[in-house]
């Protein structure tokens, strides 16, 4: 495989060959120039760290930037002021620029609320050149974390986890990624096992401490009773396709125990019951 940075261009097989459009990367380039010329530094995600992290590339329309929550309405005041139209898309998570059939996400959350960004992401965030400027790459852990929750029907994340686990999973920072986890350890233990299902050759990858202690934690729960509150934690993965558990059957949606200042889902409601969160507000 063949990446050059310069013009975007990929070859996977003979005459393979995708070009990246111009006005797309002059739409993703301005951005990007904008905030980082207004004093926000922005890290990128997506399409354009993962061929930074793998040299992988798929075509995109859109560019990931990551910021910190507080650092949102400036970002999207910038990009007003050039003629980008913008708008808080959900405040749990993601505000939009748009210019043309082009966009900008602005990403200061998973779309879960779980994983923040906070201090540490900028902090450990690797530099890269990107659409022919230097710029923050979303640290390897952070985008691992973050894309382990994506399970939905139309969108798994997990083939990207593996491309990163096969391209730099000997060099991350395994206690780190374990505490961005945290009680949600189960997640990160299943994209281990099938990265090692899919990359037999490339186990060592993933240190053998790692496979230990997380099996040893799965041992452990298993002499440990069922939990006795019915809590269907599904809703962490996908936003749609447990509702009929929550909705219908009883269970407690776990966004409403683990996601600080959870608002509810505006696109896929929940039915709120009485002694929630939002009733009780």
């Amino acid at each position: 495989m063949r990446v050059l940075l310069g013009v975007a261009k990929l070859e996977s097989v003979p005459g393979a060959v995708a070009v990246q459009d111009p006005e797309e990367m002059s739409a993703h380039r301005r951005a990007l120039e904008l905030l980082q010329r207004g004093g926000i530094d922005p890290m990128v995600g997506g399409a354009y760290a993962l061929r930074a992290h793998t040299g992988l590339w798929r075509d995109t329309k859109d560019l990931d930037l990551f910021l910190r929550k507080d650092q949102v309405h400036e970002a999207l005041a910038l990009l007003a002021a050039d003629g980008y139209r913008t708008e808080l898309t959900d405040p749990l998570w993601i505000a939009k620029a748009f210019a043309g059939d082009y966009f900008i996400d602005l990403i200061f959350s998973s779309g879960n609320g779980v994983a923040v960004v906070d201090e540490l992401w900028a902090q450990r965030a690797p530099k890269a050149q990107v659409l022919d400027r230097e710029a923050l790459i979303m640290p390897v852990e952070e985008m691992i974390w973050s894309k382990a929750f994506i399970q939905e029907r139309e969108r798994f994340d997990g083939a990207d986890i593996h491309h990163l686990l096969r391209c730099k999973g000997a060099q991350l920072d395994w206690r780190h990624l374990l505490g961005r986890f945290g009680e949600h350890w189960p997640i990160l233990f299943g994209h281990l096992i099938s990265f090692r299902f899919s990359f037999p050759s490339d186990r060592e990858q993933i240190p053998s401490w790692v496979m230990k202690e997380l099996t040893a934690r799965l041992a452990a729960t298993e002499d440990q009773p069922a939990a006795s509150d019915r809590v269907c934690r599904g809703t962490l993965l996908s936003r749609q396709q447990y509702l009929a558990e929550v909705n219908e059957h009883g269970y407690r949606d776990a966004r409403e125990l683990e996601v600080q200042g959870w608002p509810g889902d505006s696109r896929w409601p929940v039915k709120p019951r009485h002694g929630s969160r939002r009733t009780e507000r």
